[in-house]
């Protein structure tokens, strides 16, 4: 008999999931293309920076497009005052916030509409009309409800979260295999068994990729706020510099918001290899 025939120790657990082979390869092999495209990257802004400074005041007037050694500048001078820290710290709460608030509420709304065909089909124009209005068209609505603070920004936040989300889930929903709900049953299942294993894990894939999806438009969501009616956040800034004819304030706050936004694109790296651990790995 050979090896591969000799069965498993008793007792012994036998390994779940994608299956790995180890490979002996160099550290280039491993990592070459990785560093390759990073050292590309980083050669390729180089690149952009120095032009920039160059153009800037010699080709093209610098109080259009600034200079990077201006936007350096300003960073550090709002750095020192604590004007990036307050107002980046308040952009962060209103997506964060915004973002639970609408992947709750969209996940529920997914979940138990999404569970009935018969409700879906009667509310599905009105979602969809709902979902089409540009978000930023209801900014001056939630100024008359809640003012101009930091709620509003959740709010809107919050709706462009919640339709992401609740689409995802209820279609997810609306496909989970009829065959496993009437195995469920034939096996003397009620609602909550179906509910609970067989609903809820089929969709989950959905649910998850609702929220990956989500996360960048929180950040929109909160920006847009800011920029329609707000004393403070990072969209505040742009507004502020803006007025002023401060080009260099208004980059300075596009590279915090760039940085915020990578950091958000990382999250959702890491939230997509989390779901996506289970399928098999690909050749």
């Amino acid at each position: 008999m050979s090896t591969t025939d000799t069965p498993p120790e008793a007792g012994r657990a036998l390994p779940t999931g994608a299956v790995r082979e180890d490979v002996r390869r160099t550290w280039w092999q491993r990592h070459g293309g990785t560093t390759t495209i990073w050292a590309t990257r980083t050669a390729l802004l180089v690149v952009m920076l120095v032009l920039w400074q160059a153009a800037s005041g010699r080709w093209i007037d610098d109080t259009f497009i600034s200079r990077p050694s201006d936007i350096v500048d300003r960073l550090g001078t709002w750095w020192a005052d604590g004007t990036l820290a307050d107002n980046t710290w308040i952009t962060v709460q209103e997506i964060v916030y915004g973002f639970l608030l609408g992947a709750v509420a969209g996940a529920l709304a997914g979940y138990l509409l999404g569970a009935s065909r018969f409700v879906y089909r009667v509310l599905d124009p009105f979602i969809m009309a709902l979902y089409a209005i540009p978000k930023v068209a209801l900014a001056p609505l939630f100024i008359v409800w809640i003012g101009i603070g930091m709620d509003m920004k959740v709010l809107l936040a919050a709706v462009t979260v919640f339709f992401l989300v609740f689409l995802n889930t209820a279609a997810a929903v609306r496909e989970v295999d009829q065959g496993l709900v009437d195995a469920v049953r034939l096996m003397g299942g009620g609602r909550r068994q179906i509910a609970l294993k067989v609903v809820l894990p089929s969709s989950m894939a959905g649910f998850l990729t609702g929220l990956k999806v989500s996360v960048p438009y929180a950040l929109i969501g909160a920006v847009i706020g800011e920029l329609v009616a707000s004393n403070r956040g990072l969209g505040y800034l742009i507004n502020d510099a803006a007025a002023q004819f401060d080009t260099a304030g208004v980059f300075a706050t596009l590279v915090v918001l760039s940085l915020i936004a990578g950091a958000l694109n990382i999250l959702v790296g890491l939230l997509d290899r989390r779901v996506n651990r289970w399928k098999p790995l690909q050749k």
